[in-house]
């Protein structure tokens, strides 16, 4: 319960710099963060942000993807470099992050590496996990930046063009399907290529 009030707490604090005039470089920072370490997702402050100022919806994405782009550069980076120093304290204060999941992460890296970025980048799992563990089962870094890029981009992207064109009615729609239907395309993404990879056999 604890837990769940500091994180509910974060959440309204990140929600309040939609009404600010730093609201921009608060999504920068926040981007760039919670691809390795925070735990609200930049969605959070980009819907209400393209709500208010539509015309600069495309901008509001774009700085987002780069930003996120380069906080996951710095989790391949703690994966890499000092994972042994700081996995005890992912595992006790960070969200989403405990033994069994990165266990099993590595265990994926080593069938789907560039769809597991890619899929962790465009859907609600948590980013900031596959970063770092991209470094720490040393991942091709070239192939993780590009599977990064294309990933957060799709899903931001996706949010400001649907804000862009629709604004506030479409807002109801992103908050309660719009997780459910990336993680259904995601499915379907996947299993169409594992069913032509099976047929070549």
């Amino acid at each position: 319960m604890a837990t769940m009030k500091w994180i509910r707490g974060l959440y309204d604090w990140v929600l309040s710099w939609a009404e600010s005039p730093y609201g921009l470089a608060a999504l920068i920072v926040l981007s760039f963060a919670e691809a390795s370490f925070f735990p609200i997702p930049p969605d959070v402050l980009l819907i209400p942000l393209c709500i208010g100022r539509r015309h600069r919806a495309l901008w509001f994405a774009l700085a987002c993807s780069l930003a996120s782009l380069c906080g996951g550069a710095l989790g391949y980076g703690i994966g890499w470099g000092a994972w042994s120093m700081m996995d005890q304290f992912f595992y006790t204060y960070v969200p989403g992050f405990s033994k069994v999941v990165f266990d099993k992460v590595g265990e994926l890296y080593n069938q789907y590496d560039f769809w597991i970025v890619f899929g962790a980048g465009f859907t609600p799992f948590p980013y900031k996990v596959i970063t770092i563990a991209a470094g720490v089962f040393q991942i091709n870094f070239v192939m993780f930046m590009i599977a990064s890029f294309v990933g957060r981009s799709a899903r931001f992207f996706l949010v400001a063009t649907l804000l862009y064109w629709f604004g506030e009615p479409v807002k109801g729609f992103i908050d309660r399907w719009f997780n459910l239907l990336v993680v259904a395309f995601m499915v379907l993404l996947v299993g169409g290529f594992a069913l032509l990879k099976l047929l070549g056999h």
